[in-house]
C-alpha cells in the first residue's frame, strides 16, 4: 500500500497549530514568535513535507521561477561555451531555493519582445536575467513598461533601472594585445564580434585603444558573428590582404579555433607564421594543436551572481548593488609566438 504524502494540515496537527500559521511560516510572512516558527519547522521537517512551488505560487503570488530568454542563432547557441556553464550556475542557486528556470531561445524583433511578454504577463517568471546587452538596448525599457524585476550581465551603456552583474571583458583583452607586442608583433588585426552587443564592443575597443598607445593601428578589424564559420570566413579576408597580419585576435574562442584550422589549411604554420588568441577559455582550447592562448572568464560564477542578484531583487530588496566580478585573465598557450622574421 502505498503511504500517502502528509499535507499542510498533517504539519498543523504535528505542531499543534492552525494550517494558516504553517503557511505563515512556511512562506516567511511576519507574525509569528520564532519559537512558533521553529517549532513549524520541525514538524514539517519531521513528516518530510515540502509544499508544490503551485501551491507556494499560489500562496504568496509568486512563480518561483526565474527567466532568461537568448536572442540567438540556436545552431551557433548549441556550440557556445559560455551559456551551458552560465546556466549551470544559475541552476545551482535555483536549486536549493526550489526555483526553476524559464529559458526561450528565440530570434530579434517581434518574436523576442513577445517572449518577454508572455513571461511577464502570464506571471510564469518573477524576474529575469539580461543578457547579450545590445546599445540603447530596447528591452530596458520593455521590462520597465512589464514591471519586470531584472539584472543585466555587465551594465548597459544608458540609464537603467536594473542592478548589474559586471564581468569586465576589457583587461583581459589589453592584455593579451600587451602580450602579443611583447612578442614582437606590430601587424595585429582583429575578428570581432555581432557590433549590437555592448561587450563585443568592449573588447574591439580596448584592442584599439592598446594599439594606438603604442603608436600602431590594427591591421584590420573583421565583423564576426561568433560562429565557427564566420570565423573560417574572417581569417580567409584578413589572410588575403596585401600585407597580412602576423597575429590575429579573436573575440571568441570557436572563431579562433576555427580560424587556426583555417589558415593551417592556407599552408601556415601556427604560430611560426601567425600567433592566434581567442576569448573564453572554452574546453577546447587547451586540447587544439597547438594549445589556444586566449582569455580565462567564469560563465558558472557570472551564472551563480546574475541569480543571486536577482533573487534580492525579486525578494524585494531595495538598492541591490551592482556585483563586481574578478575581470577575465589572459592564459598563454603554444599558439602564439614572436612574428616570423
Amino acid at each position: 500500500m502505498t503511504k500517502e504524502r502528509p499535507t499542510i494540515a498533517d504539519v498543523a496537527a504535528r505542531a499543534g497549530v492552525s494550517k494558516g500559521s504553517v503557511s505563515f511560516a512556511l512562506n516567511g510572512r511576519p507574525g509569528l514568535a520564532q519559537a512558533t516558527v521553529d517549532k513549524i519547522l520541525a514538524a514539517a521537517d519531521d513528516l518530510g513535507w515540502r509544499p508544490s512551488n503551485r501551491a507556494r505560487s499560489l500562496s504568496v503570488s509568486k512563480a518561483f521561477a526565474l527567466g532568461l530568454v537568448i536572442t540567438r542563432d540556436p545552431a551557433v547557441l548549441s556550440s557556445d561555451p559560455f551559456f551551458p556553464a552560465f546556466i549551470a550556475g544559475v541552476e545551482s542557486v535555483l536549486s536549493t531555493r526550489g526555483q526553476a528556470l524559464v529559458l526561450q531561445v528565440v530570434t530579434g524583433g517581434p518574436e523576442e519582445e513577445a517572449g518577454y511578454r508572455r513571461l511577464a504577463q502570464d506571471g510564469r517568471v518573477d524576474g529575469v536575467i539580461l543578457s547579450d546587452l545590445r546599445h540603447d538596448d530596447p528591452r530596458i525599457g520593455l521590462l520597465g513598461e512589464l514591471g519586470l524585476p531584472a539584472v543585466t550581465l555587465n551594465r548597459p551603456d544608458g540609464d537603467s533601472p536594473f542592478p548589474a552583474v559586471v564581468l569586465d571583458d576589457r583587461p583581459g583583452t589589453v592584455a593579451v594585445v600587451k602580450h602579443l607586442l611583447e612578442l614582437g608583433h606590430t601587424r595585429i588585426a582583429h575578428v570581432a564580434g555581432p557590433s549590437t552587443f555592448v561587450h563585443a564592443t568592449a573588447r574591439s575597443v580596448a584592442l584599439v585603444e592598446t594599439l594606438a598607445a603604442a603608436g600602431l593601428e590594427p591591421v584590420a578589424i573583421e565583423a564576426g558573428d561568433f560562429s565557427a564559420a564566420g570565423g573560417i570566413t574572417a581569417t580567409r579576408r584578413l589572410l588575403a590582404l596585401p600585407q597580412p597580419p602576423t597575429a590575429i585576435v579573436y573575440a571568441n574562442d570557436r572563431m579562433a579555433i576555427a580560424g587556426l584550422s583555417a589558415a593551417q589549411a592556407a599552408g601556415l604554420t601556427v604560430p611560426d607564421d601567425l600567433s592566434i588568441a581567442g576569448f573564453d577559455d572554452s574546453e577546447l582550447s587547451e586540447h587544439v594543436h597547438p594549445g589556444l592562448t586566449t582569455v580565462r572568464a567564469d560563465p558558472f560564477r557570472f551564472g551563480v551572481a546574475a541569480a543571486e542578484a536577482l533573487n534580492q531583487v525579486v525578494d524585494g530588496n531595495s538598492g541591490v548593488p551592482d556585483v563586481e566580478l574578478p575581470p577575465a585573465q589572459l592564459v598563454v598557450r603554444r599558439s602564439t609566438a614572436p612574428p616570423p622574421e
